[in-house]
């Protein structure tokens, strides 16, 4: 699922050569066996994070963007609950932080949620708010892979 605004289908490449290089990695690497941590693909342009956790109520997690970074989540094991809402006029709860580049939004009035399951991915560009790791019926162990695509500023 890739989902964005009309105005953006121009600025942003998804097929570009980082992105190609990122669905490589993701087809071509043992994904099960990668260990949590950082990855540095091709410097400060694709990064790859790896990730374990348990996902909570929605209600405990806030709506997150980044300035610098596409990012792609691609579920290895198990499911969740994510979260997508166009970042314009959202409330910020916790201002840019440039070194993990990361804003956090109040509780938007509307936004719409997907369910990831296993070997599923979604898109999101820095014009998205999301938010992930959210329970869909109970919590669930995740392991989930996050690229980072360095993207052109905002």
């Amino acid at each position: 699922m890739l989902t964005s605004k009309l105005t953006l289908a121009e600025k942003y490449d998804y097929l570009s050569d980082d992105f190609i290089e990122a669905f490589e990695f993701l087809k071509n690497e043992d994904l099960s066996q990668l260990k949590e941590g950082t990855y540095p693909i091709k410097e400060d342009k694709i990064i790859v994070n790896v990730e374990e956790y348990l996902t909570i109520e929605a209600s405990q997690v806030s709506f997150e963007t980044h300035n610098k970074y596409f990012d792609i989540h691609y579920v290895v094991e198990g499911e969740e609950k994510f979260g997508y809402v166009n970042r314009s006029e959202r409330d910020i709860k916790n201002e840019y932080n440039e070194i993990e580049d990361i804003t956090f939004y109040k509780e938007p009035q509307k936004s719409g949620y997907v369910v990831l399951n296993k070997g599923d991915f979604v898109i999101v560009s820095p014009e998205d708010a999301h938010k992930p790791r959210c329970t869909v019926d109970k919590p669930c162990k995740v392991k989930k892979i996050v690229i980072k695509i360095l993207a052109y500023p905002l």
